[in-house]
């Protein structure tokens, strides 16, 4: 699974970062987690208001900080389907 934490690196931003680790390590996921701060790259896959969460391409949250919970539910329904 990889995912991009689309962001400036600003404080919400880093918290989203950190909300997405705690997650995958709750749930014993392997994931290639990267944190993009580059504005023209995370244009390109589809982000256009930060911080956001993208998961194999595709856009999870946008615009606000997700849960770790919130981010367990969306991640155990990727792994599922």
């Amino acid at each position: 699974m990889k995912i991009i934490i689309a962001g400036s690196g600003c404080m919400k931003c880093n918290l989203t970062e950190k909300n997405v680790i705690n997650a995958c390590a709750e749930l014993n996921i392997d994931a290639d987690i990267t944190h993009s701060r580059d504005v023209k790259e995370y244009l390109k896959i589809g982000v256009m208001i930060t911080p956001a969460v993208v998961v194999n391409d595709r856009v999870v949250v946008s615009g606000r900080v997700p849960t770790v919970e919130e981010l367990k539910k969306i991640l155990s329904e990727l792994l599922s389907s």
